[in-house]
This record gives structure tokens, C-alpha cells and sequence, in this order.
């Protein structure tokens, strides 16, 4: 593929201005201008194929980075999604220890104030049990008495 390159003035020498139309010209094979301009593009063009290929290479490696990248950051996102869950068993199970503590408390508070309540309700008892039982022994009494005044004639 390759070529020579054309020199400035060959390359200027395109542009030169002509004759008038119509004037006589020296007899001749005419010049291939298409030849000559696929010769000078072609060192060009096999230039920016290097450059095309080292492009793609680039492309290419930009590619894979970016593909590596969106694994790392969906592994990434995978692990911080488990520590999110983790963390919120582990507060969940906290939460309801401290709220089986707290009931456990409460519970206890409830059993101390009802034991409280059936001691002073036992000592009450005991208190008004010699009354009770000597006005039972009274009421009986008079209920005997009664009974043995109306069976006597």
C-alpha cells in the first residue's frame, strides 16, 4: 500500500490556473487524476488505519472496563443490600428483646403490686376475723337460745 508523497508544489501544480478553453494544447496521454489522488490518500488512509485500530483497541478496553466495573458495583450493591439485611435482623431481635424485657418488667411490677394487694387483703382478713367469728358466735347464741325459749312451755 504504500507511496511516495507528492511534494507541495506538485500538489499546488493541480490548482494552476489554464489556458482559456478552446485554445490548441500539446498533444498527450491525459492525466490520471483519480491514480493521483488514491496514491496521496493512500499513506494518509494507512496512517489513520493505525490510528482506527488503535481506536478500536481503546473501544475495546474502555468496553471491558466498563463491563468490570458494573460487575463491581452489582457485587458491590449485592453486598451492601446482605449488610442492610443483617443489620436490620439484628436490630429487629434487639427491638424485641427490649420489648420482651420491657414486658418482663411490667409483668413483674404487675405480680409485686398484686402479691402487695393479697397480703393487705390477708392482714385485713386476719384483722376482722375475731369480730366476725364473735358475732357469729353471738348470732348462733341467740339463735339457740331462741330456738330453747320456744320449745319450753
Amino acid at each position: 500500500m504504500g507511496g511516495a508523497l507528492v511534494s507541495t508544489r506538485d500538489l499546488l501544480e493541480r490548482w494552476r490556473p489554464s489556458a482559456t478553453p478552446g485554445a490548441p494544447a500539446a498533444a498527450g496521454v491525459p492525466a490520471d487524476r483519480v491514480a493521483e489522488r488514491s496514491a496521496e490518500l493512500e499513506v494518509v488512509l494507512s496512517l489513520l488505519a493505525d490510528a482506527q485500530s488503535e481506536a478500536d483497541r481503546i473501544r475495546a478496553d474502555a468496553l471491558a472496563e466498563a463491563a468490570r466495573r458494573r460487575a463491581a458495583a452489582h457485587e458491590q450493591g449485592h453486598a451492601l443490600i446482605n449488610e442492610a439485611h443483617r443489620r436490620a435482623k439484628a436490630e429487629r431481635s434487639a427491638a424485641a428483646a427490649a420489648a420482651h424485657a420491657a414486658g418482663q418488667e411490667s409483668a413483674q411490677q404487675i405480680m409485686d403490686s398484686a402479691s402487695r394487694e393479697a397480703a393487705s387483703m390477708a392482714q385485713r382478713a386476719r384483722d376482722r376475723e375475731p369480730a366476725v367469728v364473735a358475732r357469729i358466735v353471738a348470732q348462733a347464741r341467740e339463735e339457740i337460745l331462741a330456738t330453747a325459749g320456744a320449745a319450753t312451755p
